[in-house]
């Protein structure tokens, strides 16, 4: 429930104006009400839990599916947000969501009806070890701004040439917190781990030959990491990452 409503009812209880059963009658209606569509339950209620809406995974879902949802919460004054979108299926959403944003890269739809708050404290730095790594670390950077912090893109710093990860030490130390993607063996974080003193968070990517396993080889190795503040998300899972970072990002 909407806090300034149940501060509301409770002051009208408090003042005798609403009787505790008319009350509980609301509340309950409130509960029942299922914000439900054919396909999905909306969850209207996520961002005043957690801070962060519902989000849409939009992989194995229709265009016309991914369009409702996303209008059904604009329509809650809830900004909205659809990963894993590929562009055929975005160029659908649009022609329905006209007011929609596609980043192409990142295949993320992205619907705005209030302005993104900055809601982070500092900077949040995203690193991706090649460019074939692009489209995991571009997942990450576009749902951190989204979610109102600011993004350092780095990119194509991998360790095969580690000179070009030290030129930028000093961004590094700037940015609050640090989002390390990479495939292949997966070094890239462990190594940025051993310049700079902020929170880093590694996704593995399942770019690489036959021996990386579609990820498994970089995220083995990730875990298996001897660098301190370093956590681990899944393969691929950029979306996770700019979440876990945002948190981090909006402690005081």
């Amino acid at each position: 429930m909407d806090p300034k409503r149940l501060k509301g009812l409770l002051e009208a209880i408090s003042s005798g104006e609403l009787k505790i059963e008319h009350a509980m009658r609301e509340l309950q209606g409130d509960e029942l009400k299922k914000d439900d569509l054919v396909y999905a339950t909306v969850d209207l209620e996520r961002q005043r839990r957690t801070g962060f809406p519902e989000v849409i995974y939009g992989a194995s879902k229709t265009a016309e599916q991914i369009a409702s949802i996303l209008e059904h919460l604009n329509q809650a004054g809830q900004n909205a947000i659809a990963t894993r979108v590929e562009p055929a299926k975005a160029r659908q959403i649009l022609v329905q969501v006209p007011q929609a944003t596609y980043a192409e890269v990142a295949q993320i739809v992205h619907c705005e009806v209030t302005p993104i708050a900055l809601l982070g404290k500092g900077e949040i730095g995203v690193l991706c070890a090649g460019t074939s790594d692009l489209p995991v670390a571009e997942e990450a950077a576009v749902v951190a701004e989204l979610l109102g912090n600011t993004v350092c893109r780095i990119t194509d710093v991998g360790v095969a040439g580690v000179h070009r990860l030290l030129r930028h030490t000093a961004t590094l130390q700037r940015c609050r917190v640090l989002i390390v993607v990479a495939g292949m063996e997966g070094a890239l974080p462990s190594v940025v781990a051993g310049l700079t003193d902020r929170p880093i968070i590694a996704v593995p990517t399942s770019v690489g030959y036959g021996s990386a396993f579609g990820g498994l080889t970089a995220l083995l190795a990730m875990l298996n990491s001897c660098a301190t503040g370093l956590s681990v998300v899944n393969i691929d899972n950029g979306f996770g990452a700019a979440t876990q970072a945002t948190l981090i990002n909006r402690l005081p």
